[in-house]
């Protein structure tokens, strides 16, 4: 994991979430042993150093669905929302996809 950060240019702690989820983990040779992150370019976009244009910042987000911070992270998580971490410049973290128009509520 701590190679795969270094060439991301991370810290090894945000790539946790993903060993967590054991969704891109290879297993250990021995239980002791860290386990393996494969790179793949999916993973690779999820870490970008600007982000897409019109991509929320965490407190936009949660004002623009209206939930909270957890909600959003919960949402995050089960890839009901897309979002990218920003690795570089002044603001770095998450950046969510915005909420698609609805067009003829009212």
């Amino acid at each position: 994991m701590a190679d795969a950060a270094r060439e991301l240019g991370l810290a090894p702690i945000h790539l946790a979430p993903l060993a967590q989820r054991r969704v891109h983990r290879r297993r250990a040779a021995h239980p002791r042993r860290p386990c393996r992150i494969r790179l793949t370019p999916e993973i690779r976009a999820l870490f970008v150093d600007d982000a897409p244009d019109g991509w929320l910042a965490m407190l936009e987000a949660t004002l623009a669905y209206g939930v909270s911070r957890q909600t959003i992270m919960h949402r995050v998580k089960d890839g009901r929302l897309r979002a990218v971490h920003v690795r570089t410049g002044r603001r770095k973290g998450l950046r969510i996809e915005p909420p698609a128009a609805q067009d003829g509520l009212f």
